[in-house]
């Protein structure tokens, strides 16, 4: 794998100034009423970018409250769906007028490619926020068929005041993923970003005022997630929590709902994804999918395919195709437009990384390509191929959420079946052929929300997201996301003397 050094790249682009450091509540930047702050740091050198305003319970509570007025008094829920969505287009119109500011927070902030961002991400989360506008004029209930002398029809309302937790991997992506069908549902709401990646989520606070969002809608508690997250999760006056992140803390998250007011939870957690080549998959291709399945944003991804399964009878080329290309890849400074990886999100993920690669070559698994760290500041890991990886291995089991791939063999469509199933995790699968039959018997077989033929990372804002066992329940994107935020109330009144039923 190529090396990019720092010099260049820091040319290329004027870093931003750091507008939004305070919490947004009830449509005004306010200091967090303990007065204290944490250090939010760029990967791409260690260094300390700002200090945001550190949220507690107390925060939270005035956001609450803030978020609670605006859904019992204000105007959000009562507009017209129509309203709602054409403040939503102005929203996503600002958005895109910022596209090369907010790429570049998420660069300095996340570690993220620059260019990617302001090409795809944050133009798609303008279109994510343009979708749900649309949606926004079409909840409808039903009218329903009663056995007996009665009228009846449903309604869908929206839940109330909802807590968007979101992770640091994808902070735009995230913030429009939940913050878009809560507001086309009518929903008011509490958004924590990740401690890591607070930037973007207070300069979009900011767009929403300029767009009409109206006070208390919007709320953003930035701090820390024992802390901030913890009190939103229990809160009393919240009616619904929506959380990305990891398995564990989505038990935290659920828990502490459920021992408040039982408010409904949507969980998006943690994967160990498989993509599986068939052999009769093009040889080539599957070798560029499976690099980019692990090694796209840096494997900061719930979705990575980091377990590759591979027939035998194509094994051995494909193993050497992919440690070529593995040579290919440039990890850099996420502003140059010839990286192809930037650094790890933050000290702890890098740590934690190397520990799992550790991990890896004491249980006996092979490097076959990276394995350690660059020598530079920031955090820049070599992409990582491990061979001889048997399924019981920890690199096999746990999610590492980082540029780290087990590469394995397999004989028949029966065992690699198996063996993708063999994880406490069902987000994603991808699957390599040719053979229509093996492609329907395998996505039918394989316990994981979304299932990619051919292809991987194959997101749509239309198409729902979500997973299977422990990674969760819930889905994301689609017309189904807006369930999520919608209750449904039934309606019965008597009719008499119908001439019909």
């Amino acid at each position: 794998m190529a090396v990019q050094s720092n010099g260049k790249a820091n040319s290329l682009i004027k870093i931003p100034e750091i507008k939004f450091t305070k919490l947004f509540i009830n449509g005004e930047f306010v200091d967090s009423i303990s007065g204290r702050t944490f250090e939010t740091r760029d990967p791409r050198t260690g260094e300390v970018i700002a200090r945001i305003a550190e949220g507690d319970k107390k925060d939270v509570d005035l956001a609450v409250e803030a978020a609670r007025y605006a859904f019992d008094h204000g105007p959000w829920p009562r507009l017209p769906g129509c309203e709602r969505g054409r403040i939503m287009l102005k929203f996503a119109e600002l958005i895109e007028e910022n596209i090369e500011e907010l790429a570049a927070l998420e660069s300095i902030d996340a570690g993220k490619l620059f260019g990617f961002g302001k090409t795809v991400e944050i133009p798609g989360a303008a279109e994510t926020l343009r979708y749900y506008a649309g949606a926004a004029d079409k909840i409808h209930g039903l009218t329903l068929k009663m056995s007996r002398e009665l009228q009846a029809y449903t309604l869908r309302e929206p839940i109330g005041v909802v807590g968007l937790i979101i992770p640091w991997n994808f902070p735009s992506v995230m913030f429009f993923m939940k913050v878009s069908p809560a507001l086309a549902a009518g929903c008011t709401m509490i958004v924590k970003p990740a401690e890591q990646t607070p930037l973007s989520s207070l300069y979009y606070a900011h767009l929403a005022k300029l767009a009409g969002v109206p006070d208390g809608v919007i709320n953003v508690v930035t701090g820390y997630g024992p802390i901030a997250g913890a009190a939103i999760s229990s809160h009393m006056d919240i009616d619904k929590i929506s959380f990305t992140g990891s398995t564990d803390v989505g038990r935290l998250v659920m828990q502490a709902a459920a021992m408040s007011n039982l408010k409904p939870v949507s969980l998006e957690l943690g994967g160990k994804s498989p993509l599986i080549v068939f052999d009769d998959a093009d040889v080539d291709k599957a070798a560029d999918l499976a690099l980019l399945g692990i090694l796209f944003n840096k494997g900061e991804i719930c979705v990575a395919g980091s377990r590759v399964f591979v027939q035998e009878g194509i094994y051995d080329e494909f193993e050497k195709k992919l440690a070529e290309k593995a040579k290919t890849w440039v990890v850099g400074d996420p502003f140059d437009p010839t990286v192809n990886q930037g650094p790890q999100v933050d000290k702890n993920q890098y740590d934690k990384i190397l520990s799992y690669i550790e991990h890896g070559k004491r249980e006996g698994a092979t490097l076959l390509t990276g394995g350690k760290p660059y020598d530079r500041n920031g955090y820049y890991i070599e992409p990582t191929i491990f061979t001889d990886v048997k399924d019981d291995m920890i690199i096999a089991k746990e999610e590492i959420f980082g540029p780290v791939m087990s590469l394995m063999k397999f004989k028949t469509v029966e065992e690699v079946i198996k063996r993708a199933n063999a994880t406490k995790y069902g987000l994603a699968a991808g699957i390599m052929t040719n053979d229509l039959n093996i492609a329907n018997t395998v996505s039918r077989s394989i316990r994981a929300g979304v299932i990619w033929i051919n292809c991987y990372f194959a997101f749509d804002r239309d198409c729902p997201y979500g997973g299977y066992k422990m990674s969760g329940f819930g889905r994301d994107y689609g017309i189904e996301a807006l369930d999520k935020y919608l209750q449904v109330k039934a309606v019965v009144t008597p009719i008499h003397n119908s001439p019909w039923l």
